[in-house]
């Protein structure tokens, strides 16, 4: 009898032990889930909740159920943005301080280097699925594609622009070039990328649905970045729309601004862009063609919402809708310029505007009335070149319908995802010691416990092809290339930097400047003279041209 129960026993024991050894099914997993949507050269203002005209019911739904920052910063062009965004870095410490090019300085390499890890990388480690639709521009070699740096899964394209549709009967060009998951392949005929872009990134939740993981999903669209191109369906909405000019239009955004709270009625504006030509004096046959750009562009932003529309039905039919965490923003300020300042060879239009052959610009005076209430444009760093809609969406942490200064940055939103994801970001990987995060969870003001990011002191830096930029509290000074001389603003009175208070305040000035090259030496900025393309990208074609364009 002992004999047997003592058996009894061992193999009840060893069986438990089997047992423990074997997996047990997972549950859900009770992190969010986290949508980054990102989009392309889009204005302050371009979207409804920040005053526009433009009919963008999704996005506005989202600001008004979620939170909106009247201060959040981008790197002004769109390859530096994209580094510091994917990694949380500065962009020179990531490796792209200039492009995605390579000017041969650890710095300037033009690619993702492995100090820095990317948000694919560190969320896979902590669990996650890690999904991107859309475009990466941060290195076109393979070794530094999507698939090569944490995600899953991968559609779009890589580098730095795209036509919307394929050629077809607009005449001969290039096909539009994409890859899936380490495959090149073609958009299909009749297919607009934006919607391309959307419905992949939707499959991969379908997909994605199947596993108890939670997922972050990158969706980068290129709207509405030039050429312009979108569906006629669309365009039409906005027909007879723009016939009122840019400068009453940038009149109506401000002032609908101010009614939306997103623009402090005591605060200065940027003042009139003396480099566009007054809506008044432009040729009655030139405005037709003025027109029909911005009803194109609106077009554009408008898809986009449309697709963001489907994303939200698809994530209630997924019964997701009510973990996910939601952020909305977009790389750079409009771009200022004319299209016939340009570096690259002009496109020859096979089309008309609109239509898959069409390569028109935007241009400076429409991008003039995108960045309202600010002054300049991408690639600058004064406030219309580096400022952005910011809103973030997820009932069960953030309040609905606020409006906040916020103060945020790129480099906070990779902290903010590793903290609401509980993932460690890891001192070493592989061997390799990794750069740690210079920005700041944006949990505290998400959740209402603070109304801007609490950076201890520390600065907000900026340095693009020689335009250069601090903030610190209420102080920002900023020099554009290549002058070096500082700019100095109080942004709680003047975010339209109307009035240069440098010889005012001259300790201002250096302490900001002294903070500056700090910060330089450290994150490995070069001197623009010393490292200067031939041929520089983002330059001339985003700044103003002193001459109204020709048609």
């Amino acid at each position: 009898m002992k004999t047997s129960a003592f058996l009894a026993l061992a193999l009840m024991t060893f069986s438990g032990v089997v047992a423990q050894k074997k997996p047990a099914p997972k549950g859900p997993d009770g992190r969010p889930n986290i949508i980054l949507i990102m989009v392309d050269d889009l204005g302050y203002s371009d979207i409804g909740a920040y005053g526009s005209e433009i009919k963008t019911p999704n996005i506005d739904q989202l600001a008004g159920e979620g939170i909106r920052f009247r201060e959040f910063y981008n790197n002004s062009i769109c390859a530096p943005t994209r580094a510091s965004l994917i990694t949380g870095q500065y962009p020179h410490k990531a490796g792209v301080g200039y492009f995605n090019v390579n000017l041969g300085l650890p710095a300037y390499q033009g690619y993702l280097n492995k100090e820095s890890l990317t948000f694919g990388e560190v969320l896979r480690n902590a669990g996650y699925s890690t999904l991107l639709s859309g475009k990466w521009h941060v290195g076109n070699d393979s070794i530094a594609w999507p698939n090569q740096r944490g995600f899953d899964r991968f559609y779009g394209f890589i580098n730095g622009a795209s036509n919307y549709y394929d050629l077809g009967k607009y005449g001969k060009g290039p096909a539009v070039e994409l890859v899936e998951n380490n495959k090149r392949i073609n958009l299909p005929p009749d297919k607009y990328l934006t919607d391309e872009i959307t419905d992949h990134a939707l499959g991969f939740l379908d997909e994605q649905s199947k596993t108890a993981k939670p997922f972050f999903l990158y969706l980068a669209y290129n709207a509405p970045h030039w050429p312009l191109q979108a569906p006629e369906s669309d365009i039409a909405k906005y027909k007879g729309r723009y016939s009122i000019g840019w400068d009453s239009l940038r009149n109506e955004r401000i002032q609908r601004q101010k009614a939306l709270g997103i623009a402090d009625p005591k605060q200065a504006i940027a003042a009139r862009d003396k480099d566009v030509t007054p809506w008044d004096n432009v040729p009655y046959d030139e405005k037709l063609l003025w027109e029909r750009k911005m009803e194109i562009y609106a077009a554009m932003v408008d898809r986009v919402d449309q697709n963001i529309g489907k994303l939200r039905e698809k994530l209630k039919a997924l019964k997701k809708d009510d973990n996910t965490l939601i952020v909305f923003i977009s790389d750079n300020g409009a771009q200022g310029g004319y299209a016939g300042a340009s570096p690259r060879r002009p496109q020859r239009n096979t089309g008309p505007a609109g239509t898959a052959g069409s390569y028109v610009y935007q241009d400076q005076p429409w991008a003039y009335v995108s960045n309202t209430p600010h002054s300049a444009y991408k690639n600058n760093m004064h406030e219309g070149g580096i400022s952005a809609p910011f809103i973030a969406w997820f009932p069960k942490q953030i309040k609905g319908g606020q409006i906040i200064k916020g103060t945020g940055h790129l480099i906070d939103l990779a902290p903010t995802f590793y903290d609401l994801a509980k993932a460690a970001y890891p001192v070493t990987e592989k061997g390799i010691n990794i750069n740690p995060l210079p920005g700041k969870s944006l949990v505290p003001v998400l959740t209402g416990k603070a109304g801007e990011v609490d950076r201890g002191g520390e600065p907000i830096f900026w340095e693009r092809a020689g335009n250069r930029a601090v903030r610190k509290g209420k102080w920002k000074i900023v020099s554009t290339y290549p002058a070096y001389k500082w700019e100095l603003y109080d942004l709680e009175t003047d975010r339209g930097e109307t009035t240069d208070v440098a010889s005012a305040n001259p300790n201002v000035v250096d302490q900001l400047s002294a903070d500056y090259f700090r910060w330089a030496e450290k994150t490995g900025v070069v001197d623009y003279e010393k490292i200067k393309p031939a041929n520089p990208i983002g330059g001339p074609e985003v700044r103003p041209n002193r001459r109204p364009p020709t048609f």
